[in-house]
């Protein structure tokens, strides 16, 4: 089996895309894997589309709203949940399983939250009443050759910078950073957290181990405005789900052995929402 801690350590953006075709083999297990049972940490069901849209004519292509953003991608994988509280975070985490999965197949993704026409994409797979398309993804064969728009976009999104250890992981309480030393076995897990991707990179998950260092509590720090950009969908949440899946996959590929438990430590942390806990089985 693949590593998902490498790909989790090449994964990167891609907005730019090559005319090279997918290979049938390999467009067939993006198709198995994107139509298997995926179900979050918190239980809900995430439901994905593979969408071909090669044979649009150009002015259909610049209504799905991705057109100067994304440069000649045929592929989309597409999502949809039923709109219950969590489910955004379980998104995040069934939505980068497959992205990583897609990673490991030497296939380029590039997460979209905003940047697309929600309603086109949704009525292309048929969403029901209950159902929301919160994020997207084009799949291929990565351009080496990046356009203007990509490294302006790239460059301000600050894309290839992560926030340093201290601001993000935490011993107790949230004025004593965990360093990298003190993390011990958990140290990779972590850093895999850390590479992870974000709505403009702003890095919202904070973790903060507890005394018996068998327990690790995930929160979400974050920034102003961004629950309210979009009606029904909170890429900060989906952006927590992200941080969970890299978490999980990572420890379970070093050996850690745990589950996600919902149980709020009352830590009185200051401006953080609880997300979640992970404690060792």
């Amino acid at each position: 089996m693949e590593s998902m801690i490498e790909a989790i350590k090449r994964r990167t953006s891609v907005r730019t895309y090559t005319d090279q075709p997918i290979e049938e083999a390999k467009k067939q297990a993006i198709i198995d894997l994107v139509h298997s049972n995926h179900i979050g940490p918190f239980g809900h069901t995430v439901r994905f589309e593979l969408i071909d849209f090669s044979k649009m004519e150009r002015s259909e292509i610049r209504g799905l709203g991705t057109y100067g953003v994304i440069s000649r991608a045929n592929l989309y994988i597409v999502s949809a949940v039923k709109d219950h509280a969590r489910a955004m975070e379980d998104l995040g985490y069934c939505f980068e399983r497959v992205i990583l999965v897609a990673t490991n197949l030497g296939l380029g993704t590039c997460w979209l939250g905003g940047t697309f026409k929600r309603a086109n994409f949704a009525k292309r797979i048929h969403v029901s009443d209950d159902e929301i398309v919160p994020a997207i993804s084009p799949i291929g064969y990565a351009d080496k050759r990046r356009t203007t728009m990509e490294r302006a976009i790239r460059r301000f999104a600050k894309s290839d910078e992560r926030k340093p250890w201290e601001e993000l992981f935490f011993d107790g309480d949230m004025g004593t950073p965990l360093s990298k030393e003190d993390a011990g076995k958990y140290t990779t897990a972590l850093e895999c957290v850390r590479r992870g991707p974000s709505a403009s990179n702003n890095q919202p998950w904070r973790i903060v181990r507890e005394e018996d260092q068998g327990t690790l509590h995930f929160y979400l720090k974050r920034t102003r405005g961004y629950d309210e950009l979009f009606k029904g969908v909170d890429l900060q949440r989906i952006d927590m789900g992200i941080a969970m899946c890299h978490f999980q996959l990572a420890g379970r590929e070093i050996g850690l052995d745990g589950r996600w438990e919902e149980r709020d430590p009352d830590l009185h942390l200051g401006n953080v929402e609880y997300i979640a806990t992970w404690t060792e089985s």
